[in-house]
């Protein structure tokens, strides 16, 4: 037997487990440092959210619908629908100048609108030569040996390529050219499209289809106009003060307009047919006085200055009945015979 030999090692049981009792603390240079704070030491904070951060998830303000402004677009929408509808029930084979000043007149207050909400290049230039081609193409709608559509087209084309060389003079309007052409287009030839119920007064089943247009779409924005002023819930945006409810208010009451209307003309009208038409014109306008109305959001929130308020108010019902004229000839011509 060896004889026991005393331990002198210092790392005896006692020393490891006073080292696992200390926690083995680690040096401060390494990746993973969690030792820890300094008795009396505050402890460490959290991190607080940035406020600027939290700004930039706000909600957007909700632009507020005024009642009367609503009311006056739905009454300026009424008139011009009843000025459409006078204007094809009277109008004879012999006396459509009346019909065409009053349009003329029409023709002016869409200029004056489009020109001063959307501010293309060189805007005296293009408004004049836009005035030439209304008189042009209500001159040849009235006095044209055959009641075609095609003189309107080539007035109206003639028109853009003269505004976009009126264009072409300053260099501040060339800079602009290339992203304003479609505004361009869009007030020569709405300018020229209020000729067009003109030319339907001069065809079989043109005057008819026309007033059915008419009536389907002045219902359309008028029911949806003074519901707004009244219950614009829901909100289709936050930036565009119209509601779901009178959009849907009013197309379904102008498509019943039309399909009523259709009950009382004669044949090729039938209530089915009435209705198509009822529903495509109502369409048509309330996609025209909405897009006015997020083009005049998009403005906004772009910082960009606000257009002549009466001009910035008119455009919708005023573009509106612009675009429905065509439509109104097509479906007289392709879906009637």
């Amino acid at each position: 037997m060896f004889p026991t030999m005393p331990q002198d090692d210092p790392w005896d049981a006692d020393a490891s487990r006073e080292i696992a009792r200390s926690g083995g603390k680690r040096s401060s240079a390494g990746f993973g440092d969690d030792s820890e704070p300094v008795s009396g030491a505050p402890a460490p904070r959290p991190e607080e959210p940035d406020e600027d951060a939290d700004d930039e998830f706000e909600e957007i303000e909700e632009v507020p619908v005024r009642r009367q402004l609503s009311l006056a677009i739905a009454g300026f929408a009424g008139l011009l629908s009843v000025g459409l509808v006078l204007g094809a029930l009277t109008s004879a084979p012999d006396s459509r100048l009346p019909y065409a000043i009053v349009l003329f007149g029409v023709q002016l207050l869409y200029l004056l609108a489009w020109v001063m909400a959307l501010n293309p290049p060189a805007a005296a230039v293009t408004a004049g030569i836009a005035v030439v081609v209304g008189l042009v193409a209500d001159y040849l709608a009235v006095t044209g040996e055959q009641a075609a559509l095609m003189p309107l087209v080539w007035v109206a084309a003639g028109g853009f390529v003269a505004a976009l060389l009126g264009q072409l003079f300053r260099a501040s309007d060339r800079a602009r050219l290339t992203d304003s052409w479609r505004t361009t287009l869009a007030i020569v030839a709405g300018v020229a499209a209020y000729a067009i119920p003109i030319v339907l007064t001069r065809q079989e089943t043109g005057a008819q289809t026309m007033i059915v247009c008419a009536v389907a779409a002045g219902v359309a924005l008028v029911i949806a106009r003074t519901t707004d002023a009244i219950f614009p819930k829901p909100r289709i945006a936050a930036q565009v003060p119209r509601g779901v409810a009178g959009i849907v208010a009013g197309a379904m009451l102008g498509t019943l307009a039309g399909a009523a209307l259709g009950s009382f003309l004669v044949l090729p009208f039938t209530p089915a047919k009435g209705a198509v038409i009822g529903l495509t014109a109502v369409v048509v306008a309330h996609l025209v006085d909405l897009a006015v109305n997020f083009g005049q959001a998009g403005r906004q929130l772009a910082g960009d200055a606000p257009t002549f308020w009466v001009a910035r108010h008119m455009q919708g019902p005023l573009g509106a009945f612009a675009l429905l004229s065509p439509a109104a000839y097509a479906l007289s011509h392709w879906f009637l015979t």
